[in-house]
């Protein structure tokens, strides 16, 4: 059972952190994220670790994006300093207090919390990327470390559900970045790989002033088959084996390939408006997944 989660302890947990947990959860409901439905497959211990993770990989995450922040640098290296604390035992907050005892319960790396972090510095320095490999690291940073770490908390028992969480991040991401092309370039910022605006006669200009255009809908096409293939890689690398202990991820995969289908199908209008998926679309999405996970174990 290489990789495979703990089991967790099922022992109570006492006021104090059950308190930090409900916080946790408080986070992600109120963010109204994908992952929020999905996290709904999970029993109580491995859904109030995820909420811990989320939670973390929230406020780590808004201080990138809240411009009334004054110094980000700093903040994010307060963070890098109370994950250390995590991994000492001696959290401070109430997040970290949650995010040290799931990462104890479920002996998650602490690498992969670093490289979220990380992740999160490069939007400090950086507003463009000109290559899809450099844009590829910034997404397994964002993205696939927060699989990677999600893996530990659902159990696995092939080695290759490493390669599909980390496929499946880089899908995820590239479909965040063409949901929000309009909303980053609000903020001066360019995902898309400077390398292919080019390619397909796309100026920064275009994408600054929301212009949308027979070469943009190419661009944007180019990009979509991009995120494609990543999920394809990742379902490739989903071992039979796992298919019962990541419902919770294929989930996930479903409320993002049918947002990006959605994006595909409004001929990438994404300059004027941000696509969304409804709550019972999500929770339609959330039913096949478990069904589907399901007759599969049941075959196998």
């Amino acid at each position: 059972m290489a990789g495979a989660a703990p089991a967790p302890t099922h022992a109570r947990i006492d006021a104090s952190l059950e308190s930090d947990y409900e916080r946790c959860a408080e986070v992600t409901q109120r963010s109204s994220s994908n992952f929020y439905y999905a996290f709904m497959l999970l029993p109580v211990e491995r859904r109030r670790a995820l909420h811990a993770v989320y939670a973390f990989c929230r406020f780590v995450d808004d201080i990138a994006d809240d411009e009334s922040v004054r110094d980000a640098a700093h903040l994010l290296e307060k963070w890098r300093d109370e994950l250390g604390r995590v991994y000492a035992g001696e959290p401070t907050r109430p997040v970290s207090r949650a995010l040290a005892d799931s990462a104890r319960r479920f002996n998650i790396p602490r690498r992969y919390f670093e490289d979220v972090i990380a992740g999160v510095e490069m939007d400090l320095s950086r507003n463009r990327y000109q290559t899809f490999d450099e844009l590829k690291l910034y997404c397994y940073r964002v993205a696939s470390a927060v699989g990677l770490i999600c893996i530990e908390i659902f159990g696995y028992r092939n080695p290759s559900a490493k390669s599909y969480a980390e496929n499946l991040g880089i899908a995820f991401q590239i479909t965040n970045i063409l949901r929000d092309v309009s909303e980053d370039a609000a903020r001066k910022r360019i995902y898309l790989p400077l390398e292919d605006l080019e390619r397909f006669g796309v100026s920064e200009d275009d994408i600054w002033s929301g212009r949308y255009s027979e070469n943009f809908v190419r661009l944007m096409e180019f990009e979509a088959g991009r995120a494609q293939h990543f999920y394809e890689l990742a379902l490739e690398q989903l071992a039979p084996e796992d298919r019962a202990t990541l419902l919770t991820a294929e989930a996930m995969r479903r409320i993002y390939g049918a947002l990006l289908e959605r994006i595909v199908k409004s001929k990438y209008r994404v300059l004027d408006r941000r696509h969304r998926l409804s709550a019972p679309h999500k929770l339609y999405l959330v039913g096949r997944a478990w069904a589907a996970g399901r007759l599969g174990a049941r075959r196998g």
